[in-house]
């Protein structure tokens, strides 16, 4: 069975329903299949025993009746062959009247007598008259009264199986009646004596039909015992109908050929396996509940993390960055949780970060809009100035005021953030043209820098600020020298800065980046607003980088991506 067929045939969308179906199947098919396995095992075990036993115990029933007929028919041959002796010619159908005769019937009933066992309930010799050899309690008139005395006896041996019956016709009023098992047979040896008269054999059959009942009841079959003639001689009461799957177990005694069969309906023979079936059903029930419990359990605590996971997760995604999700444990779901925790809690710091950014630069802007003033009225003011120097003879002032109004032009043009790197030069030698007239040339300025690195873009106004704090803070008098590199690193330019002014002290040169430090005097901010324009253009990892020592001078060294000027399209990456 393929993925797809299974999800065909199990289309739950939850996955605890995924996760109980997956458990019940792993679980209940081999719990079924061990079940059916043993129940199948068990029932044919238990049948076999079963069946064995009864047909065990029907063999035993026909040892025991067949030991009863065979001594009782050893008693009439014994009878027989004692009456053809000659000497028992005196013998004769009616009472004796003379002396030997007398002695004679006294010598047949000892010789009878001497025939009895203790299962012998009696013998007797019953002529063609009604006169009877054997113990005197015979009630012959009863006798010939019964069904089974006058059936037709077998024309070849003469015998007459009388079957069981209880014993009526005893004189003796004390004695019980008592079930026993009879023969009859005819005397018809034409050389004996007593001729035509029967032999009547009695015998206890008490424990006989005990072991009967105890058959019956043990296995609850249906016990039967028919002669040659289908004549029933013994049958369970009540009778049961014979069915076509019924269990028989049958057998034939070769006494008299009686037929021993013993019927066990199909209900009852498998009574015992469908104990065996119920059982093993109602433990793989309860197996299967047992296993569903489990199965709900486990995929309930399981699904019920992935849930408080997901739950976080929208969370999260509607602004709600302080959820943390519980780690219960170090698994693969504790893991998750870990990392989910770790990722808002980045989220939550970029966001913090975004959110400074993103006031740091509305303050630069509101800062920026405090310095706009008017140009037009500026650089107008600065022409008129610059005329009346011109009419007074004053070169030099005129001269300042001229590289003051190009370095205010360049600084008042706040429509671009980021302009080329040669026109960001360009004021700084305006700026130094101030310094000149200023101070005159006592101070020295080099530049390196190849003229294609000078269309790259660079914040406005981030180097003017770093020579104002040279010239105010580094030179006395405007004395030193400076000198400007600029480089190509790859994808970054490097600008290093330096001068052999006064230095920085190392307390105040700790303080110099820092945003939240308190200052003492000026100088500082300039530098600390060109870091932070450089951190809010390019990312938190550029920026300013100061060296200095006292009385050694000051490095600056910046680093930042090349990107290129672009005018019809502005600035572009390199």
């Amino acid at each position: 069975m393929t993925f797809r067929s299974l999800k065909r045939l199990f289309p739950f969308r939850s996955m605890r329903a995924k996760l109980l179906v997956c458990f019940l199947v792993v679980t209940i098919i081999p719990l079924l299949t061990l079940g059916a396995l043993s129940y199948y095992q068990s029932a044919k075990m238990v049948n076999s025993q079963f069946g064995k036993y009864g047909e065990n115990a029907v063999a035993q029933l026909e040892q025991q009746t067949s030991s009863y007929l065979s001594r009782m028919k050893q008693t009439t041959e014994a009878i027989n062959s004692y009456l053809l002796d000659p000497a028992r010619a005196d013998l004769g159908n009616v009472a004796p009247t003379a002396y030997q005769e007398i002695l004679d019937k006294n010598d047949f009933e000892d010789f009878l007598k001497a025939l009895h066992t203790d299962r012998t309930a009696g013998i007797y010799v019953i002529t063609r008259s009604g006169y009877f050899y054997g113990e005197n309690n015979l009630d012959v008139a009863k006798l010939e009264r019964t069904l089974a005395w006058g059936a037709e006896s077998d024309p070849a041996t003469g015998e007459n199986w009388l079957g069981f019956y209880v014993q009526e016709h005893i004189v003796d009023a004390g004695s019980p009646e008592r079930p026993v098992l009879g023969l009859a047979v005819s005397i018809n040896n034409p050389y004996g004596a007593l001729r035509g008269s029967k032999i009547l054999v009695e015998e206890n059959a008490e424990d006989l039909l005990r072991a009967f009942r105890l058959f019956e009841r043990d296995t609850k079959a249906h016990l039967k015992i028919t002669d040659p003639k289908g004549r029933v001689i013994y049958e369970t009461q009540p009778g049961i109908p014979p069915g076509d799957r019924d269990i028989v177990w049958k057998k034939n005694l070769s006494a008299n050929d009686w037929t021993i069969e013993a019927r066990l309906p199909a209900r009852d023979f498998f009574r015992s396996s469908g104990i065996i079936r119920s059982n093993t059903v109602m433990a793989a029930a309860a197996s299967c509940l047992l296993a569903f419990g489990f199965a709900y359990l486990f995929s309930s605590r399981f699904t019920a993390r992935i849930r408080r996971l997901k739950d976080s997760m929208q969370k999260v995604s509607f602004g709600k960055l302080h959820t943390r999700t519980k780690v219960e444990a170090r698994d693969e779901l504790g893991s998750l949780d870990i990392s989910f925790n770790s990722m808002v809690e980045g989220i939550q710091s970029l966001v913090r970060e975004v959110e400074r950014t993103e006031a740091l630069k509305k303050e630069a802007e509101l800062r920026a809009f405090h310095y706009q003033i008017n140009p037009h009225l500026l650089f107008n003011t600065l022409n008129s100035i610059q005329w009346k120097a011109r009419l007074a003879g004053a070169e030099d002032i005129r001269q300042m005021l001229y590289h003051l109004a190009m370095v205010l032009e360049g600084n008042l043009e706040i429509t671009q953030e980021l302009v080329p790197l040669g026109r960001e030069l360009r004021i700084i030698e305006h700026y130094l043209k101030i310094q000149e007239v200023r101070y005159g040339p006592v101070f020295r300025y080099e530049l390196e820098c190849d003229e294609s690195l000078k269309d790259y873009l660079i914040p406005r106004m981030t180097l003017q600020p770093l020579f104002e704090n040279i010239f105010f803070h580094g030179f006395e008098d405007g004395k030193g020298g400076i000198r400007l590199t600029i480089r190509e690193a790859g994808s970054l330019l490097q600008l290093v800065l330096t001068d052999n002014g006064t230095g920085i002290a190392p307390d105040k040169l700790k303080r110099l980046l820092q945003p939240d430090a308190k200052r003492k005097g000026k100088g500082g901010l300039g530098v600390q607003n060109v870091d932070q324009k450089f951190k809010l253009h390019y990312g938190p990892q550029y920026g300013l980088t100061v060296q200095s020592r006292a009385g050694q001078g000051t490095t600056v060294m910046i680093q930042w991506p090349k990107k290129e000027d672009n005018r019809n399209g502005g600035g572009k990456h390199d």
